[in-house]
């Protein structure tokens, strides 16, 4: 990729451009190198002249609240996209329908779902996530995932060329989809029932509650490091961290969550290979014990 041609291609192009760009504040463990392009759109039609001439074949990674992606700490040889507040507005559609930019927070469209006196969105308070990485991942906790309240999809494709899916034309999994990797997300459509407000604000205090009683917080982690092995036990994956690791293992400033099992803190400056490390550790330990092999929930973007 030649830095200097595209930077003469980009010069008229609107929205924040940059070369060069530092992720490590930019995700939740803190940790990265630079990236070659960094660029937030401010617009749609910015978002489809900078797909344009990016071109299709070009490492592209789209970046939402950054809770749980991992960076490498080298120099990631693309561009990563990261949508503006434009993306991120929320409307009722009706009494029962809400459209949510992408880039708009799990959390955000919870509490307009509250305000909206609308039942069904009250996990989302819970997950520190946007909503395009909630798509993608199927996000969930406390027995509710995105699948749940979805509707449909409204993505872009690499080409510039828009889409509509329905909910019940994508095959959700436990934290996955079989949405392309290209396509980037725009907005979502989702469904809820009508319930008094003070009924909703109860059950997302208590579900609030709950996930603060078992999970750490204000700390630098990427959240739940592996998905639970439904197929393989009946045990929760911490369970299996537990019985399998030494609490105290550490690899430079990646450590083990004292709190919860399965969520890895940088405690201060740790790189990737620090916590890629624990992370290999940590499966290796917990196959030789027990049988199971794990699954990354986080995503090493490399």
């Amino acid at each position: 990729m030649d830095i200097k041609n595209f930077e003469n291609q980009f010069k008229n192009l609107n929205g924040k451009l940059y070369f060069n760009y530092s992720l490590k504040k930019l995700n939740w463990f803190n940790i990265g190198g630079d990236v070659k392009i960094y660029f937030k759109p401010d617009t749609f039609q910015n978002l489809i002249e900078f797909l344009k001439l990016y071109g299709k074949e070009e490492k592209l990674f789209v970046l939402g609240a950054g809770s749980n992606v991992l960076f490498k700490d080298e120099l990631f040889e693309g561009a990563v996209i990261k949508l503006s507040k434009n993306f991120s507005r929320i409307s009722l559609l009706n009494e029962n329908t809400i459209i949510a930019g992408s880039g708009a927070l799990d959390k955000t469209l919870s509490e307009f779902a509250m305000e909206n006196s609308l039942s069904g969105f009250e996990f989302l308070s819970c997950i520190p996530g946007s909503i395009g990485g909630g798509i993608r991942m199927n996000s969930g906790c406390f027995d509710r995932e995105f699948k749940d309240i979805l509707i449909s999809v409204q993505a872009v494709t690499r080409s510039g060329e828009i889409l509509t899916i329905p909910a019940k034309e994508i095959v959700f999994g436990y934290r996955s989809c079989n949405l392309d990797k290209d396509l980037i997300f725009l907005s979502a459509t989702f469904k809820g029932n009508k319930k008094k407000k003070n009924e909703i604000e109860k059950e997302v205090n208590n579900l609030k509650n709950k996930k603060e009683k078992a999970q750490p917080t204000k700390i630098k982690t990427g959240g739940s490091t592996f998905k639970n092995p439904i197929k393989q036990t009946n045990k929760k994956v911490w369970e299996v961290i537990k019985e399998s690791v030494p609490s105290d293992i550490q690899f430079g400033d990646a450590i083990i969550s004292d709190k919860h099992a399965n969520f890895f803190i940088n405690k201060n400056n740790a790189s990737y290979k620090d916590m890629k490390k624990l992370i290999d550790f940590v499966k290796e330990k917990v196959k030789n014990k027990t049988g199971v092999n794990l699954d990354l929930e986080i995503i090493l973007v490399e």
